[in-house]
């Protein structure tokens, strides 16, 4: 349910929580009992962590990642005796 502001001229303004059936449905003042104008104001706007962060997502600056470097576990390749190691017809035979 949306909050309203209205204007009583005698009273002052105030706001009042409406359905949206009720949106131009005179209202009349809590203080004086007369019929009040509607302001219009500017909505509120809820800009909490989630779309924060999504709007963080879609800038057009790269992120910047820090990683630490780490050395290898195990080597990946292992040295070849034979000459030509890329070869497989010229691999020394395995007996």
């Amino acid at each position: 349910m949306p909050l309203y502001e209205y204007r009583c001229d005698p009273c002052g303004e105030f706001e009042a929580w409406r359905s949206m059936a009720q949106y131009n449905a005179p209202i009349n003042c809590p203080q004086c009992d007369r019929t009040a104008t509607k302001i219009f104001s500017i909505p509120n706007v809820n800009l909490n962590s989630g779309s924060l962060s999504a709007i963080a997502r879609q800038s057009s600056e790269p992120r910047l990642v820090k990683q630490e470097p780490t050395e290898p576990s195990k080597l990946r390749y292992q040295s070849s005796t034979s000459s030509r190691p890329w070869m497989v017809s010229h691999a020394p035979p395995r007996y």
